[in-house]
């Protein structure tokens, strides 16, 4: 057992984790390498600084984002709480004054007495005294390269991972059954393990042109660093010839359309995502599209029209874990470090998306590790729950290829029976969830682990 915990990085996950280890009792020591060392994308020194945007996102309870929302507060959430503090009108989501909002968790970390906070940028994990107790890595996306390359050397150059190039995914029952047909290469239909979304000449001409006129991101310098040595956007694929994504990723060699009899003149393949087939992600579409963008053009796939999107494509620079081959639910790490001290990874660099999951994500690290520092076991995470379900995810061995996820309904365990209704599907989903979230709450009190008050 112990009483100190170590936490670098002093984003949503770090400050979350933080401020959660230090309600329970720890005495925390939380390095920040901002201001001595910038990231490129940060405007502040302060905490919890949001980048992107300020919306955290939708809060119908029905929702995949509402859910995780529910879990915040349910546990009593410190970054929750200071987020609906400093909360702006944005309609069904909830968004907050960026500088308020970092202002005041900045403070809160500050002003508590068992947080001590050193701004300097911790290069390797061996730098850190040997009483660290237990150890949280939260350094985000824009982890600094000195502590990237020890990661490398801790768990193999393979299992880290310096961008995102990851294709759309959407959700298996937004697809038009009419259209789409299950076959794998050279096999009959009904047997493979892609569903083809196929073209005909027209439709191709017309998606190609939508593809090549459509707006994308403007790369930053910290986005394009060996961005395309290693896997090009579907459409710079398209921009090297009209019909090169037609010898690419949409080739329709080996394939036939029923509705036809024939072999379409391009096809757009999408393989499951999970292993209940809920989700599926559109094969060789890594894209630099702009979010609208990719709705606008990527609906214009025959079947495709009414897609749900579970995740846009992504394309920029986030170092992230290969949480399948490294990680437990718990966020706990195969490795450790100064005299075995246990290692925890929070936030981006745990392989997960989004804000909210970043929270949640120091919050379920922080739970752990003082579930360690009290020699208290550990309840089960519940994959009913929106994080559960995530994390479960992440951190299946079976998966391969991972790519950052945020929460969705494409990662939740099926129903059963099964609801065809969508909208009464998704309620049940946060029945469930919501069930499951009570007990473990209770498990956590029970155990002296964590308070929800």
């Amino acid at each position: 057992m112990f009483d100190t915990v170590t936490i670098i990085g002093a984003g949503l996950a770090g400050s979350e984790a933080a401020l959660s280890c230090a309600r329970m009792g720890l005495a925390v020591t939380l390095h920040e390498m901002r201001p001595h060392r910038e990231t490129g994308v940060h405007r502040t020194d302060g905490f919890a600084e949001l980048v992107c945007s300020n919306s955290l996102k939708g809060t119908r309870a029905d929702s995949a984002a509402g859910m995780i929302k529910h879990e915040l507060d349910v546990l009593g959430s410190p970054l929750y709480r200071i987020a609906c503090a400093t909360s702006i009108p944005a309609g069904g989501a909830l968004a907050v004054d960026r500088e308020r909002f970092s202002d005041a968790v900045t403070r809160a970390i500050e002003e508590h007495p068992l947080i001590t906070v050193v701004r300097r940028e911790v290069r390797s994990l061996r730098e850190l005294s040997e009483d660290a107790g237990a150890i949280i890595l939260a350094t985000g996306p824009l982890t600094s390269d000195a502590l990237a390359a020890e990661l490398c050397e801790m768990y193999g150059e393979e299992e880290l991972a310096f961008f995102d190039a990851a294709a759309p995914i959407v959700m298996r029952d937004s697809l038009d059954e009419s259209i789409v047909f299950r076959q794998s290469r050279y096999e009959e239909a009904g047997d493979g393990d892609y569903l083809n979304a196929p073209m005909d000449e027209a439709e191709y001409a017309a998606f190609i042109e939508a593809l090549l006129e459509a707006e994308r991101v403007v790369a930053k310098d910290f986005e394009s660093k060996d961005l395309f040595q290693a896997c090009q956007p579907v459409e710079e694929v398209a921009r090297a010839g009209f019909d090169a994504p037609r010898f690419g990723a949409m080739k329709p060699v080996g394939l036939i359309d029923p509705r036809s009899g024939k072999r379409p003149h391009a096809v757009v393949q999408l393989r499951a995502e999970d292993a209940e087939g809920t989700s599926y992600n559109l094969v060789g579409f890594q894209t630099n599209l702009t979010f609208p963008a990719q709705r606008r053009v990527f609906s214009m796939i025959p079947g495709l029209e009414q897609a749900e999107f579970a995740r846009f494509g992504v394309m920029h620079r986030n170092t992230f874990l290969n949480a399948p081959k490294i990680l437990d639910v718990t966020g706990a790490s195969r490795a450790s470090g100064a005299s075995g001290a246990p290692i925890h990874i929070s936030g981006q660099l745990s392989g997960t998306e989004g804000y909210c999951e970043a929270i949640r994500s120091g919050l379920n690290c922080a739970i752990s590790v003082i579930a360690r520092a009290k020699g208290a076991p550990l309840p089960e995470l519940p994959p009913e729950t929106a994080f559960g379900a995530l994390m479960r995810h992440a951190t299946d061995p079976a998966t391969t290829q991972y790519q950052p996820m945020h929460v969705n309904f494409g990662v939740m365990p099926p129903l059963d029976p099964p609801i065809k209704n969508k909208r009464k599907r998704y309620a049940a989903f946060a029945e469930r969830g919501d069930r499951a979230l009570s007990s473990y709450a209770a498990a956590l009190e029970r155990a002296g682990i964590w308070s929800t008050s």
